[in-house]
């Protein structure tokens, strides 16, 4: 069974930083790109980062000024450290596997951590 898992979320300052974590199991973790997502009120969910097999990471717009990840093979786990946090970055923040295995594509998807910026 595929389990996908975040932690970290919360509530910060705007200015602040946070580090968001996911572990995933029942996968080949080696096998799978990661990426976090997220998904603010009212809008739809986007690709803040991916990190390919190789450690390759690949930043959505601007997010790699303030957003780093980091893979961690021995224990099935990533992490997105944020700093510089602003009120619009205040979403859900998802995990996602992906493996592509032409022309399937296989996803999963954790339930996701919410952050709130706020004073």
């Amino acid at each position: 069974q595929v389990q996908i898992v975040e932690s970290g979320g919360g509530l910060v300052q705007p200015g602040g930083s946070l580090t968001l974590s996911c572990t995933a199991s029942g996968i080949t973790f080696i096998n799978f790109d990661m990426a976090f997502y997220r998904q603010a009120p009212g809008k739809e969910r986007e690709l803040v980062v991916r990190i390919n097999r190789d450690g390759t990471p690949n930043y959505s717009g601007s997010y790699k000024d303030r957003f780093f990840i980091r893979r961690d093979n021995p224990n099935n786990a990533v992490s997105l450290q944020m700093n510089f946090l602003e009120p619009e970055d205040t979403a859900t923040y998802y995990c996602n596997a992906r493996h592509i295995i032409y022309p399937d594509q296989y996803d999963y998807w954790g339930q996701g951590t919410r952050v709130i910026v706020s004073s």
